[in-house]
């Protein structure tokens, strides 16, 4: 690896930071234009919706300055399981140089676990979840140890960021953690973030870094997201089968249909699949951020907008930051059957949902949770934030007399108001284990 002087590297670095600030300060929607009327009110927008903006290309990959780069546990090991030295410093190198660029660059890892078997004397992943747990809490600290020292032969500080479920999908936490991203690349750091595996459970967690990198994208306004694996493409069929080859692009959820992806990588050491990273995909570019999923080892050539992996073409408008977070981040604790009619109203026209278009109440939920809304057939079509308890909406739909406490209900007959509903774009690819 090229050794770098280390004046060369501190003056580099001071002029990176004040590039670094102002680009921060000055790029994000959502503090350049603070007198700017609110995004439309209607839901998400799918990468192929129409616009008369400009459709950002691979090309222009180059030229993005916020930058959100996901590396994950198979791309980061030996066949061994053990974390690689060799396979990391090679990664840092390239992140390196996009700092020295004044580029912002937040990396998520995976890796936790993996560099955690050897230690303990484990020769695999294992099933049991406080083994899981145990190897993560010893192995966290091995990896962040090796990305402080491989950074910091660049002048580079890092500075570990661990989330959980919990921190998304609660909106005061997500803001939270949307600051404290922000104030990191504001003074230099580069974020190293990763799923808080040592608490998570199987009932709430992320399930792997790709939707976490997709999301972590979204909160600091992302100009790109690359999704770095063990595999050069998205396939479209098992790549170790003839007569399958990789997919150049992806301009929308339809170039999706009949592709069939797999699920948990060969290494074995991974959570995650081609459709977890598809759906990451698809996620982030819903909400404007480009994506490139490609090889890690070419991912010099993926940022520098080179013809590598496949890209996945970005919705034009990026939608209104409260939409994204209610149809990606939340997790519903219910769920509400529309009649045809309301369905129609909702996806169509944008209108609320009234009490009087409701059919069933499942679960238990109360004023202000995040609920599925469903056509008659159990589809979920969208996802809103409900006006009303579930049980004051069911004792509406028996014309049993409400309690007093829930007495004003009856003035509100929008069980979830029109501004907040996100409605689901269709992934229409088929999740298999031949990928």
């Amino acid at each position: 690896m090229e050794q770098v002087a280390t004046e060369s590297i501190l003056n580099d670095s001071r002029r990176a930071g004040t590039k670094r600030e102002r680009h921060v300060a000055e790029s994000d929607p959502r503090t350049r234009c603070p007198t700017a009327p609110p995004p439309p009110r209607r839901a998400l927008v799918t990468p192929e919706s129409a616009s008369d903006e400009p459709r950002v290309e691979r090309a222009d990959v180059a030229q993005a300055h916020r930058i959100v780069v996901k590396i994950g546990s198979s791309s980061l090991t030996s066949d061994s399981g053990r974390l690689d030295p060799g396979r990391l410093a090679a990664l840092v190198e390239v992140l390196a140089g996009l700092y020295r660029q004044g580029k912002s660059v937040v990396l998520v890892s995976s890796g936790a676990v993996a560099a955690g078997l050897a230690p303990l004397g484990l020769t695999a992943r294992p099933a049991e979840l406080s083994a899981q747990q145990a190897a993560a809490s010893v192995g966290q600290g091995l990896l962040m140890g090796t990305y402080g020292a491989e950074f910091g032969r660049y002048g580079i500080q890092v500075g570990q960021v661990l989330l959980t479920a919990g921190d998304i999908t609660r909106r005061d936490h997500y803001h939270n953690a949307r600051r404290t991203l922000k104030k990191l690349m504001l003074l230099g750091i580069v974020p190293v973030v990763n799923e808080n595996d040592v608490v998570a459970t199987h009932e709430v967690r992320f399930g792997d870094n790709d939707r976490l990198a997709a999301l972590v994208a979204e909160l600091i306004g992302a100009d790109l997201l690359l999704l770095l694996s063990d595999v050069e493409a998205l396939y479209d069929g098992d790549p170790l089968a003839a007569g399958t080859g990789p997919v150049a692009e992806i301009r929308g959820p339809a170039d999706l249909a009949g592709i069939r992806t797999g699920t948990p990588g060969r290494s074995g050491v991974g959570t995650g699949g081609m459709g977890a990273k598809v759906q990451a995909a698809m996620t982030a570019a819903s909400a404007g951020i480009p994506v490139v999923l490609a090889a890690a080892w070419h991912a010099a050539r993926a940022l520098a907008g080179g013809e590598t992996g496949t890209y996945f073409h970005a919705a034009r408008q990026r939608p209104a930051e409260q939409l994204f977070w209610l149809a990606h981040a939340t997790a519903p604790q219910g769920r509400i059957v529309l009649d045809a009619d309301t369905v129609r109203g909702v996806r169509e026209h944008g209108r609320p949902v009234l009490w009087t278009g409701v059919s069933a109440v499942e679960g238990q939920f109360t004023a202000g949770d995040p609920v599925d809304l469903a056509d008659g057939a159990g589809r979920p079509v969208a996802r809103g934030l409900a006006r009303l308890a579930s049980g004051d909406l069911i004792r509406l739909l028996a014309g049993s007399p409400v309690p007093d406490e829930g007495s004003a209900v009856l003035a509100y007959p929008e069980v979830v108001g029109a501004q907040d509903v996100a409605l689901f774009a269709p992934h229409p690819y088929a999740e298999t284990g031949s990928g």
